[in-house]
């Protein structure tokens, strides 16, 4: 440690710590526009420069450790007319066309030219005109405002692992565009948005729909991964017009998902419905909540006098209060049959019990391990913030294999993507390679001859202190999935590395949490093969959300009765569904979520819901009434939350999976799912529909 003496305070520092950082700590105030805290140094702006007593010339902060007995001025005459300088240069070729921008009112060039600028401007030339980049959907470019911080190109290189922008030209020529014109693409590339510090990348889709000052701002959690991603939601009036990162270094750290920042235009829908409906003598009919509701009633009550053949299925993005209740409700109907895993096709595994999907690490941990194997995963997209964190740590000197059944592009180095005998018999390999070098015995894999490949996969995990197995989206959606879990379990245990079968909705967790699974009942694959005379949906699309589409439909459109609890009107759902209940989105309801390390995060109500729709808790709490079950006399959210607060996550050994090696190769079977397709609210938003990502075919291609 060192002490430093700035403004006449002394503070203790380590020694090597930039100044800036030094400062910031102590609440001492220094300009800055290059500089960020997640970002390599840069020192091109030279906002920043400061008075050290001993140098000839003023000094940039971000760009000068601390060394003991330093001292540092921050407001004397000749850091200010150096700080004015600097500032006088900036503003030599910004335009002043701050009425019209849309970083006015919250443009840092803004806010420290009110401080360091002058009123007059000396400078008398034209000023320079950069014309304007076309990088898709999601950023509008105004490069005459670009002041050349380069934390946009910082951020492609160092944080997306993907340098989509660059400088071109020298001095007021320099110009940042984009790579030979192609549009950004990173699933992370709307954090560029919030690190420019001008008006030069702003957000297309909120591009003058209000301004900075009219907004009100509301804490709240991503609702479409299972990172559990702080935001804030930016709301004018009842309309949500932004949602951006909320700092939490232990998760989303500043950064936030492309999915998560641009999904809230689904909010604000056309689509929306707004109003109770039922279908009476083949016709759609708006009607009152205690019409809908007795009407829903009814009709369920109908199917019950002879059969319990009714299928409950929703969506995990609902939150634990909506998912407990509607558990709840379906059980004191006597109904066992519900499910949230509609994508998965493999449920042999259910016999050895309900393995909670959850991710081992704390996500800052993640960064810190050596080996990491990813089993049927394209967790760039499917988890872009854990993703990070695994790049952080592939930085860092860690080695990251995949076993897919396709080549994928990934943002950083990865090694064994696939191979011609199938994504089962490679893992297969690997795990008879980490049997061989631990000297053990494993009869299920004696056929099994490990490459060379496989071998050093193998060795690597072995010889790694802190070593991690992830299952993905494409794992949980192969018709092989118990085989998978089995063999990563057998790779975990002779490597002594952990396994995590990755979450990838909102409240995965959650659900299991709530016991939101067919104990001894179906599952979501038998409920749609089998049909039933009777399904209650709560916040998914069958059609666009399950594995089998065709089966979906089919198992809507034969069923007596259906009820949906949903959000977005459809012309299919009117096809099949006999009552449309409007239920809130996440911005518009309270509740809690389970993130992927077992979190429990709350939220409340940011804006009040569209039209006539209700949070779904509160119309499943008025359902539970009405077939009068008992434990439905709720009034607030924290109360159905309290019923399962102190419920445990469920773990299972997948070593003892009782499963065969398949006998041919079935990747053709798994999916890959865009990350734009994984829920309603995504779908319905025009400009991440617009992004390369939305198509499978050109999905991470850039």
């Amino acid at each position: 440690m060192v002490k430093v003496e700035i403004n006449g305070q002394v503070i203790e520092a380590h020694e090597g710590d930039m100044l800036i950082d030094v400062a910031d700590d102590a609440q001492i105030s220094i300009p800055r526009f290059c500089y960020h805290k997640k970002l390599s140094i840069a020192a091109n702006c030279r906002m920043c420069l400061v008075e050290v007593e001993g140098a000839w010339k003023p000094l940039p902060a971000c760009a000068t450790p601390v060394t003991d007995g330093m001292k540092v001025h921050t407001k004397s005459a000749k850091a200010i007319a150096a700080q004015k300088s600097v500032m006088e240069f900036l503003l030599i070729n910004h335009p002043l066309d701050c009425p019209i921008c849309d970083q006015g009112g919250e443009c840092e060039l803004q806010d420290v030219s009110m401080d360091y600028g002058d009123d007059v401007s000396r400078y008398s030339e034209s000023k320079r005109v950069v014309s304007d980049k076309e990088t898709g959907s999601l950023i509008k470019t105004e490069m005459t405002r670009c002041i050349h911080c380069t934390r946009c190109v910082r951020f492609g290189q160092e944080i997306a692992g993907m340098m989509e922008l660059g400088a071109t030209g020298r001095s007021e020529w320099m110009e940042i565009g984009t790579y030979i014109e192609k549009s950004i693409t990173s699933e992370m590339s709307g954090n560029m948005i919030d690190l420019c510090p001008v008006g030069a990348l702003t957000s297309k889709p909120f591009r003058y729909t209000a301004r900075s000052w009219e907004l009100k701002s509301h804490k709240s959690i991503a609702a479409h991964d299972s990172i559990g991603s702080n935001i804030i939601i930016h709301t004018k009036g009842q309309d949500v017009k932004r949602v951006v990162p909320n700092e939490n270094e232990s998760i989303n750290e500043v950064w936030l998902s492309d999915r998560d920042r641009f999904a809230y235009e689904g909010v604000n829908c056309e689509s929306r419905l707004t109003q109770p409906m039922i279908r009476e003598n083949g016709k759609w009919q708006v009607t009152d909540w205690e019409t809908a509701l007795a009407f829903a009633v009814s009709g369920l009550q109908n199917v019950l006098k002879t059969s319990k053949d009714i299928g409950v299925l929703a969506s995990a993005n609902s939150t634990v209060e909506e998912l407990h209740l509607l558990q709840k409700l379906a059980r004191g109907l006597g109904v066992e049959n519900l499910d949230y895993r509609h994508r998965q096709v493999d449920f042999n595994a259910d016999q050895q019990g309900f393995n909670t999907p959850y991710l081992k690490h704390k996500l800052a941990d993640v960064e810190k391990l050596n080996a990491v194997l990813m089993v049927g995963s394209y967790l760039r997209k499917e988890l872009p913030i854990l993703n990070h964190r695994v790049r952080k740590a592939i930085q860092a000197g860690g080695k990251a294999f995949v076993v897919n059944p396709m080549d994928l592009t990934f943002n950083y180095k990865v090694s064994n993507q696939h191979n011609d005998d199938g994504m089962v018999l490679n893992l297969a390999g690997i795990a008879k390679a980490a049997y061989d070098l631990k000297g053990l015995d494993q009869a299920w894999l004696n056929a099994i001859n490990a490459t060379d490949e496989q071998k050093q996969i193998a060795q690597t995990l072995l010889d790694s202190s802190n070593s991690s197995l992830m299952l993905g989206q494409i794992s949980q959606s192969h018709a092989d999935y118990t085989v998978i879990q089995k063999l990563s379990a057998i790779i975990a245990d002779a490597t002594d590395s952990q396994i995590s079968i990755l979450p990838l909705s909102a409240n995965e967790v959650g659900a299991h949490l709530v016991n939101f699974l067919p104990k001894t009942g179906k599952n979501c694959s038998q409920m749609l093969k089998d049909g039933m005379k009777a399904f209650i949906n709560m916040n998914i699309e069958p059609e666009a959300d399950s594995s089998n589409s065709e089966a979906a439909k089919n198992a809507m459109l034969s069923a007596e009765f259906v009820v949906n609890l949903t959000a977005f009107d459809s012309e299919f759902q009117r096809d099949y569904a006999d009552v449309m209940l409007p239920i809130a989105t996440f911005a518009e309801t309270a509740g809690t979520f389970v993130n992927a390390t077992g979190l429990k995060q709350s939220f409340k109500m940011s804006v009040e819901p569209k039209g006539d729709a209700k949070a779904a808790w509160k119309i499943i709490r008025v359902l539970g009434n009405m077939f009068n079950i008992d434990g439905f006399e709720y009034t607030h959210s924290n109360e159905v939350l309290a019923d399962v607060l102190d419920n445990q996550i469920m773990q299972t050994n997948l070593s003892d999976l009782n499963c065969e090696l398949p006998s041919k190769n079935n990747d053709s079977e798994s999916t890959l799912v865009s990350p734009y397709q994984v829920d309603a609210i995504v779908r319905r938003s025009p400009s991440l529909q617009a992004t390369p990502d939305a198509n499978i075919e050109t999905m991470g291609r850039g």
